[in-house]
């Protein structure tokens, strides 16, 4: 089900005479999805570059130093053990831990001077999936009156496109413990603006994965033609109480309930869910694992035809601790996940072993099948590791330099963009905040910053208070 938890010229914006005009306000408040649409036609600025988007979060900050920007020439407590190696771009080296990826470099550009100014896990996730390093409040839980996720933004401002959900997230939400991260939601944009959430069970993360999509299941007691007599009891109860619908929320609910329905009674529309109709080989060729299938299934729904999709990496143990495998300090104890060395961590199975298979298997998939000049796929986190090592051989939170990596959608292939120091640590030309990253994402489907959505009132608000990296794209 559909969740309901908790710079340039600027575009004309729609004023309150132009929505009477196009027959979006009344006695009973403003149609917010009519409004969206009259806003957006007046809003997209120049072709757009991608059509979807792959968004995944790599949950506790991956280290610059050890993937994307290595430092061979600095000392020996900087450098760590990993080397560079040549990738299939004359000149362009990404570290040894990334040697499928490496073969794939020609489709994907490095952004090395990304920062913002947290080392606060809570605080960097915040920044980043809400696409905004001002934001003030806490970093959980989402509100109805948060700014909405880059999912909902695309949703509002493109339009929804079919009938699968235009947002989806997968395998699950992204949570520390109980903490449900701002910026996976709709905000004030309402709840038919949230993601479709899979929710998977939290199981051994390494273990052979094959997705349930229980959600999308009826009750065994709940046929065919009692589904149907519902959904016309639904439709009849609608046309009674059209003068109650006609308010923004209820129609929003409803749209919910059609999309529901749409989700569970059609075949076609569930069997963008089922993996099983992939070849072995190809699940093979990701990782039978639960990144590796969560990679698969995100090209698997924009392929049908799923705008947005979230996939959030972290870990859980055969004994279901949950391991933010990403924040690689080490320790002087046992952690979950086998290894309590940072170098080691990195390293093992669960870390860049599988992020490597399922990220260079994603990239090589979706340029088989000719979708990938269009699919924008961006791989960040909340921030990067420290550039000297600690004494438990790993490396601490650090803010001022780390890096991002997008494909696709418009992008150059094998290039940089931006230069850290000689450490990796702080950026030594062009910085870009997570607000950029989030303005070059709408600018690849076509929108500049300036795009407004409206809240609820019907006041309009910059869809991002960044500015985009053109010069990412080709």
């Amino acid at each position: 089900m559909f969740s309901l938890l908790p710079a340039n010229q600027r575009q004309r914006s729609l004023t309150r005479r132009d929505a009477l005009k196009a027959g979006t306000l009344g006695s009973l408040g403003a149609t917010l999805p009519l409004v969206q649409r009259a806003l957006a036609s007046n809003q997209q600025t120049h072709p757009a570059t991608a059509k979807r988007c792959i968004y995944i979060f790599l949950c506790g900050g991956p280290s610059q130093l050890d993937m994307w920007d290595l430092k061979p020439d600095a000392p020996d407590s900087i450098r760590g053990p990993f080397q560079p190696i040549d990738t299939t771009v004359p000149g362009l080296q990404i570290g040894d831990l990334l040697p499928m990826t490496a073969q794939q470099a020609d489709k994907f550009s490095i952004i090395r001077s990304m920062m913002h100014t947290s080392t606060s896990h809570d605080v960097g996730i915040k920044y980043t999936l809400l696409a905004d390093s001002t934001t003030p409040g806490p970093a959980y839980p989402p509100k109805r009156t948060d700014h909405p996720g880059m999912g909902a933004i695309i949703r509002s401002l493109v339009g929804d496109t079919g009938r699968l959900p235009a947002w989806v997230t997968v395998p699950r939400p992204f949570t520390t413990g109980t903490r449900f991260y701002r910026g996976q939601t709709g905000g004030f944009l309402g709840a038919a603006h949230d993601s479709f959430l899979l929710n998977e069970a939290k199981q051994d993360s390494l273990g052979d994965k094959t997705f349930r999509i229980d959600a999308l299941d009826t009750p065994e007691a709940v046929d065919t033609r009692r589904f149907t007599d519902r959904r016309d009891l639904l439709k009849s109860i609608d046309g009674q109480a059209e003068s109650i619908i006609a308010s923004a929320e209820s129609d929003q609910i409803r749209r919910q309930y059609e999309k529901a329905f749409n989700l569970v009674a059609s075949q076609d529309v569930r069997g963008a869910f089922d993996l099983d109709r992939e070849p072995d080989k190809l699940r093979g060729r990701y990782g039978r694992n639960e990144y590796g299938q969560s990679f698969l299934l995100a090209r698997r729904l924009v392929e049908s035809g799923v705008q947005y999709v979230n996939v959030f990496w972290t870990y859980y143990g055969k004994d279901g601790c949950q391991f933010n495998l990403w924040d690689n300090h080490g320790s002087d104890k046992e952690v979950c996940g086998g290894h309590n060395r940072g170098v080691d961590m990195i390293r093992g199975a669960y870390c860049c072993p599988s992020f490597d298979r399922a990220y260079s298997a994603l990239l090589a998939d979706l340029s088989d099948r000719g979708i990938l000049d269009d699919t924008l796929v961006v791989v960040t986190g909340e921030f990067g590791r420290t550039p000297k090592i600690n004494a438990n051989a790993g490396r601490d939170h650090w803010c001022s330099c780390y890096s991002s990596v997008l494909a696709g959608g418009g992008i150059k292939g094998g290039s940089v963009y931006g230069a850290s120091d000689a450490q990796a640590a702080y950026v030594k030309e062009s910085p870009v905040r997570p607000e950029d990253l989030g303005a070059t994402i709408l600018h690849a489907f076509g929108f500049r910053p300036e795009a407004e959505i409206m809240e609820p009132t019907g006041r309009p608000v910059r869809s991002s208070p960044g500015a985009p990296v053109t010069e990412l794209f080709a």
